[in-house]
């Protein structure tokens, strides 16, 4: 399967953005999608991830209550809302597909989109 992310930008401290990941090639609804981030000099880092169907997501404790990942199967496509973002969620923002939403780690993602810069300011 092959993932795109979009919808990243500058924008500042305290506001939202939903980034999207659009699916094409095998069939997204047999993958669940994680996202991630890397902000400059760090290493990948663990969002959230939605299971196959939509039912169940996954968030790592630091992304709980401001992050939300949901897909629309119907659609292809698989979103991340970002609210309240501060400057230290400045990154490259991932989204990935693997067999398992209960995943925090990125070698369990098979297929990876190319990112999309998110920069907050303060």
């Amino acid at each position: 399967v092959q993932l795109a992310e979009s919808g990243g930008g500058l924008v500042q401290a305290g506001t939202s953005l939903r980034l999207s990941c659009a699916a094409s090639g095998r069939t997204f609804s047999d993958y669940a999608i994680g996202w991630f981030r890397q902000a400059p000099g760090k290493e990948r880092e663990f969002v959230g991830a939605v299971s196959f169907n939509g039912l169940m997501t996954y968030y790592a404790d630091s992304m709980k209550g401001r992050f939300t990942v949901s897909r629309d199967n119907a659609k292809n496509m698989a979103y991340l809302q970002m609210g309240s973002l501060r400057p230290e969620d400045t990154a490259v923002y991932y989204c990935a597909a693997g067999s398992a939403w209960y995943a925090p780690k990125d070698y369990e993602y098979y297929y990876w989109g190319q990112g999309t810069q998110v920069t907050v300011s303060s």
